[in-house]
């Protein structure tokens, strides 16, 4: 297949003053960074990362100039390893795609076909990064809850903070489908209505997951955990966790910092796991993208998804920042 010798992309570049400036560039293909294998992007997904990045917020990109969009799929034009055949359809999320490496928001990206997975045939392009890396992460974070114990029959209702972000609104949705109950904490009562839409059985304030308990241990209430706050709200409910309970952590969107004591731990048997969609082996990526496209309800899902042009990523950029978008934002870069 032969390329067209020119694409377009959102470039952010540093100003004189050191800002990060962004622009919309037709540019050539040796511009693309080194890679195995091209891929002509339909879609990418607006995540709390590509906002910082957009914003030159946590020192996440160190090289410009640069194009951002976090994750992508696409149609193959060229594969050097054989591993794709030209015209499939594929997904890319993590390796630091958009930060160290080029990412989405741009009509070609060339990047090493081990970052690859094929896209389900249960799922179209715009579905794939309506899921995007948030809802990987969601799915990995389940899968290790399960491994972990966790069952639809479990005592006790399943918490998931930030609920009405990318990660929380597909947990709470995938949860719901599975049988589970759910408690969608959220710091905005506007997205009640939301949450309740998606499956969630209870709402729980911001304000009262940030009370801390009494003492070092609190009332068991929750049979698990998706977090992707971090500090104190991580803090609180691993001593709200049931005997044997599990959190899994994400994104620490609030702080990175746990101040917590070690006796959940010592005295319940609680479980803190990390999930990171960045470094997930690729036979864990494929199983948990099979199970989104099987277990996720589509309609769901389209329920909770926003398509926008590129030239709007930057606006959008700033609005996730400030807590301003609820679901799910794909970016259609040909828009």
């Amino acid at each position: 297949m032969s390329l067209n010798s020119e694409f377009k992309a959102l470039v952010l570049d540093l100003d004189a003053e050191g800002k990060v400036s962004a622009s919309f560039e037709t540019l050539s293909n040796d511009r693309l960074p080194e890679g195995d294998t091209t891929i002509a992007v339909e879609y990418s997904s607006l995540n709390y990362k590509d906002g910082m990045i957009l914003n030159g917020q946590g020192r996440l990109v160190r090289d410009y100039p640069h194009v951002p969009g976090v994750d992508f799929v696409g149609t193959v034009e060229a594969c050097d390893t054989g591993a794709f055949e030209v015209g499939q359809k594929v997904i890319c999320t993590g390796w630091r795609v958009g930060e160290v490496h080029w990412g989405g928001f741009s009509t070609r990206a060339r990047v090493k076909s081990k970052w690859l997975v094929p896209l389900p045939d249960a799922l179209s392009a715009r579905q794939s990064m309506a899921i995007g890396t948030a809802g990987l992460t969601a799915m990995l974070a389940l899968m290790a809850l399960e491994e972990h114990g966790l069952t639809p029959g479990s005592e006790g209702e399943v918490l998931v903070t930030g609920a009405a972000g990318g990660v929380g609104s597909v947990a709470v949705a995938l949860l719901a489908a599975l049988g589970y109950r759910v408690a969608a904490g959220t710091g905005r009562e506007s997205t009640h209505a939301y949450l309740t839409d998606l499956g969630a059985t209870t709402i729980v304030s911001r304000e009262e997951l940030e009370q801390a308990p009494r003492g070092p241990l609190g009332k068991e209430r929750w049979s698990a955990a998706i977090d992707s706050v971090g500090g104190p709200i991580l803090a609180n409910l691993l001593a709200a966790l049931n005997y044997g309970g599990s959190c899994a952590a994400v994104g620490l969107a609030a702080s990175p910092k746990l101040e917590a004591t070690v006796l959940p731990f010592l005295l319940r048997g609680v479980n803190l796991l990390g999930i990171d969609s960045v470094n997930a082996p690729k036979a864990r990526r494929v199983q948990a993208w099979h199970r989104l496209a099987g277990e996720l309800p589509k309609d769901k899902l389209d329920a909770i998804t926003h398509v926008r042009g590129l030239s709007e990523a930057v606006q959008l950029g700033g609005e996730i920042l400030k807590g301003q978008i609820q679901g799910r934002t794909v970016i259609d870069v040909n828009a």
